[in-house]
């Protein structure tokens, strides 16, 4: 699996694969058939014959520490079983290991429920982006502590665009001093949950998912399943639909309307869809540990040269 990929990206993958099948034999789990199921911001192992995957990030911020990296994992192993325990379809974690993030060979990595996909299923992200109104219905009790908007990870972007300084062929000098101009408007809104609120009276919050949900629905053999609850936040449901476009945004409110949801808030959108914008700007910063991420955030840097400044927010 690892063959055709750069040597050092093929080690990164080789030690995570084997601090998972160590850290499940460890658990007490069978494994002896490992097989990657995805490799890019984090490698998905299934430990078969165990109906066990063991998820293990290894393209992370130069911000995150082992200590935040693991109270996200506990978040998003809380968030998923409390869903899982109330029928929400979800990708529950794994029964058969304590609900824990595990530390082996320098990763930390989390055990889910293994489930067959249906890979002959094309993703329909518009019929996704509807669904995601019933998730956030679902969610909106969790009674568990989230942080505001942490999935936007404020000190993340400031220092990336702080680094980017270091890296002239990914974003010049000119551009990369108005992504700083546009967060210097837009962070103070991401930091504060008071400073949210005063410019945007009246708008809910709630738990979301954090992590585009319409991209992150698992097709299963037995039905979809909403999945990936790394980046679970405290914000406003605008923030699960950054960067989608009015398509899946008149999906969305088709959802809302049928569950009695309140629909997506023009102001608050443009808001989301800026500082989103600013994070794929910021994430060139890992282009040195995923070289394949110049491609993946040409066509989202192409689309921000043609946004409003800081989306249209007073300055």
């Amino acid at each position: 699996m690892t063959g055709s990929l750069p040597p050092e990206r093929a080690r990164r993958t080789a030690a995570a694969v084997d601090a998972a099948v160590g850290a499940g034999r460890d658990l007490g789990l069978a494994v002896t058939d490992a097989r990657v199921l995805h490799d890019v911001f984090s490698v998905v192992v299934h430990l078969a014959p165990s109906p066990v995957v063991a998820r293990i990030p290894t393209v992370l911020p130069h911000t995150e520490s082992p200590d935040s990296l693991a109270h996200r994992q506990r978040a998003e192993l809380d968030v998923a079983r409390w869903l899982a325990d109330r029928g929400t379809p979800v990708i529950p974690p794994s029964p058969l290991v304590p609900r824990e993030p595990v530390r082996r060979g320098g990763f930390s990595m989390t055990f889910w429920q293994f489930v067959e996909e249906d890979r002959d299923r094309e993703p329909d992200y518009v019929a996704n982006s509807e669904s995601v109104a019933d998730l956030h219905a679902a969610m909106r009790d969790y009674p568990g502590r989230l942080s505001f908007l942490s999935a936007a990870d404020p000190r993340f972007v400031t220092e990336s665009l702080a680094l980017l300084d270091g890296f002239p062929s990914l974003i010049g000098p000119s551009e990369l001093d108005q992504a700083r101009r546009e967060w210097r408007i837009l962070g103070p809104l991401v930091r504060s949950r008071a400073a949210f609120e005063a410019a945007f009276p009246g708008i809910d919050l709630q738990p979301v998912h954090g992590d585009s949900p319409p991209a992150n629905i698992f097709a299963g053999t037995d039905g979809d399943l909403y999945s990936d609850f790394e980046l679970v936040t405290l914000g406003p449901v605008e923030w699960d639909l950054a960067a989608l476009g009015p398509v899946h945004e008149a999906a969305y409110d088709r959802g809302a309307r049928r569950n009695g949801s309140r629909p997506l808030d023009e102001g608050v959108l443009r808001f989301v869809n800026a500082v989103g914008m600013l994070r794929i700007i910021a994430a060139l910063s890992l282009v040195p540990q995923l070289p394949e991420l110049v491609e993946y955030l040409g066509p989202a840097v192409e689309q921000w040269r043609t946004t409003p400044f800081a989306g249209g927010l007073p300055d």
